[in-house]
């Protein structure tokens, strides 16, 4: 949802923001060696120029004419709190940005846009087991000014290296400003959304075989798992419809009109992948309901094969007891054929309640 700040932003405040419950601390998990700055170049009429200081960066695009584009991952508040010193960053974005775990939304503080985009990728795995991690989530957080980029990435996928090479030889996309990254992270993470549904797929229906194979599985605990994957997948998708929205829609400063039908494009994609991921979701909890009525029917399958067995036991049972009760006179007790007759008739009903549950499907 977009939503507009103004007033000017002031140097950037570290706050003592309480960390939400369940979420990592905000100090990254960089390998050692590894710079918040991933890359930084200023871009002039669609071509990199030299190699430029981060800090330095923004005033040479300014006097250049073009604007800088600075790639983060996982900064610290000290690290991103000097950044947004020097490019004018709004603290509530910066506070955002260096936090994370925020749903996918649009906000304008001033002349400048702040965009949360979750990424997602598939986590490939031999067999789908009720304690398997099939979908993990990042961030990428963009801020878009006039004359600069600036991405934040949170998590250990989503790197925007190959996307920076394949931007660059689009100069004619390039010469469009800085919303042309934003563009370009924008549907490239839509475009992961759309892999990661497609692989989901093929785990929904290994799991609708499962369940409707002659043998008897229990898939429940799976199914239920794999409903839990595929939400963190819905929270990433649903949300990030209207922020595209409006970067199609609406006169923002910042997004040239010639912007609007790339953002139009990717709208139309996340609108699809959104379809997906909501089909997937029914189909799981109309697999899970099939599931659940065939155990129930198997118990119940179950309950009637023992129910038609005690009831064949009981004939020899009954006999038995009747003849164990040791009274001197009854029936047969000094015939010569009694023993022999009284198994012949405890065969021959149970044989006929044994056919008869046969018929009937008990047994």
């Amino acid at each position: 949802m977009s939503e507009e700040r103004t007033g000017a932003p002031g140097p950037y405040v570290p706050t003592t923001r309480p960390r939400p419950a369940g979420a990592p601390r905000p100090a990254p998990a960089r390998p050692d060696g590894v710079g918040a700055v991933v890359d930084c170049a200023v871009y002039v009429e669609g071509r990199r120029e030299p190699p430029v200081d981060p800090m330095e960066a923004l005033e040479a695009a300014v006097e250049r004419g073009g604007f800088v584009w600075l790639g983060l991952f996982e900064p610290t508040e000290e690290e991103l709190g000097a950044i947004a010193e020097r490019y004018g960053l709004h603290p509530l974005a910066v506070e955002d940005a260096v936090y994370a775990h925020q749903r996918p939304k649009l906000e304008r503080y001033d002349d400048d846009l702040f965009m949360v985009l979750k990424t997602a990728t598939y986590l490939e795995h031999e067999e789908l087991t009720a304690t398997s991690e099939v979908v993990d989530t990042g961030e990428v957080m963009v801020f878009l000014g006039a004359h600069h980029v600036i991405t934040v990435r949170h998590g250990q996928h989503g790197d925007l290296a190959d996307l920076r090479r394949r931007l660059e030889d689009q100069r004619d996309l390039l010469c469009l400003g800085p919303s042309s990254v934003l563009y370009a992270v924008a549907d490239l993470v839509v475009d992961s959304f759309v892999e990661v549904a497609e692989q989901v797929q093929d785990d929904v229906d290994e799991l609708e075989a499962s369940v409707f194979s002659p043998q008897r599985t229990d898939d429940i605990g799976r199914l239920y798992q794999l409903k839990r994957e595929l939400m963190q997948l819905r929270r990433a998708v649903g949300p990030l419809e209207l922020p595209l929205q409006k970067l199609s829609e609406r006169q923002v400063d910042v997004v040239p009109d010639a912007m609007r039908s790339y953002f139009r494009d990717v709208l139309d994609h996340a609108i699809r992948v959104r379809d997906q991921v909501a089909g997937l979701d029914e189909l799981l909890s109309s697999i899970l309901q099939a599931s659940l009525a065939r155990t129930s029917m198997n118990d119940n399958e179950d309950m009637r094969k023992i129910s038609a067995w005690a009831g064949i036991i009981a004939v020899p049972t009954a006999i038995a007891g009747i003849y164990g009760m040791n009274f001197e006179w009854m029936p047969e007790l000094q015939w010569r054929w009694g023993y022999p007759m009284v198994w012949l008739v405890i065969v021959v009903a149970c044989s006929l309640l044994y056919r008869g549950f046969k018929r009937n499907g008990w047994l």
